[in-house]
């Protein structure tokens, strides 16, 4: 099987697989993406491992799996007793969870402690805050479409739309470097065609789901063109300075996970500022 019929093979299962959590219930969704998390601290960890570099992998997963739980738990007593500021157990946790990370470090003795840390602290709300953040989208807004929360169903169908219109048309037609110095494969053409696809996509939602605006359907499509751009190349920055092609094999013709979501990983926090200024203001 080539490199295209793997890719197409694992891209349409992690769809369906998505799809069907969320049309089936939100803790099946929150399930999923608890597995993505811990796949994705490992990962995260494994490749920043080094003889000089030893992040607390062990600490650092389990904090991020504590941090996503108590993103849901407040959450749903948000919900449950209307509104009454239980966001503050995560932020609570998060501060924990930064400290603690430090006296730990005191026990380990390795040769560079703040490096240890930073990646620690680093892979925990690099990855562990988005998805979290992404429950909120979930449950925070009640509009349906076909059985499916219309709002985070549109976030990860125009993610998809867009990466798969700018990896197609940039194959093909793509002659002009978006970023060559990170990512020598994203041009400007394929990043063009993209957003076409991305924003024509936003305007047919804007039609099927009439519970949500138009201005908000294109700004969702904008928030995912910018900020999942910049989360591509992050990843890419991230595994061109360990002289890496791509963060795992567990998903085939895709990588790893870190290779898979890093568009989700930069884009979900500001689509979540986003979604949270439009439904309080």
């Amino acid at each position: 099987m080539n490199n295209f019929w793997a890719r197409t093979f694992t891209g349409l299962s992690m769809v369906f697989l998505l799809l069907f959590s969320l049309w089936y219930n939100h803790w099946f969704f929150e399930g999923l993406f608890l597995v993505v998390l811990i796949l994705g601290l490992c990962e995260f960890y494994t490749i920043f491992s080094s003889e000089s570099l030893k992040p607390q992998k062990i600490y650092g997963t389990a904090s991020g799996v504590i941090l996503f739980v108590c993103m849901l738990w407040g959450r749903w007593l948000d919900i449950r007793f209307h509104g009454q500021g239980w966001f503050f157990i995560p932020a609570v946790m998060s501060i924990l969870i930064f400290f603690l990370s430090f006296i730990i470090e005191i026990f380990r003795k390795h040769k560079h402690p703040l490096s240890n840390i930073a990646v620690t602290i680093v892979g925990i709300f690099y990855i562990a805050l988005p998805l979290g953040l992404l429950d909120f989208l979930n449950s925070g807004n009640p509009v349906q479409f076909l059985g499916f929360p219309a709002y985070l169903l549109g976030f990860f169908i125009l993610t998809w739309f867009y990466d798969t219109g700018a990896y197609l048309f940039g194959k093909q037609f793509g002659k002009h470097k978006l970023f060559e110095r990170i990512s020598p494969k994203k041009t400007w053409e394929g990043s063009i065609a993209g957003t076409v696809v991305a924003v024509l996509t936003a305007t047919g939602f804007s039609i099927l789901v009439p519970g949500i605006v138009w201005f908000d359907w294109v700004t969702l499509a904008c928030l995912i063109i910018i900020f999942g751009t910049f989360g591509d190349l992050t990843e890419s920055m991230f595994k061109r300075s360990l002289n890496i092609k791509d963060s795992g094999n567990i998903l085939p013709g895709h990588g790893g996970i870190l290779d898979r979501f890093d568009t989700v990983f930069i884009s979900a926090p500001f689509v979540f500022l986003y979604f949270i200024l439009r439904t309080t203001i």
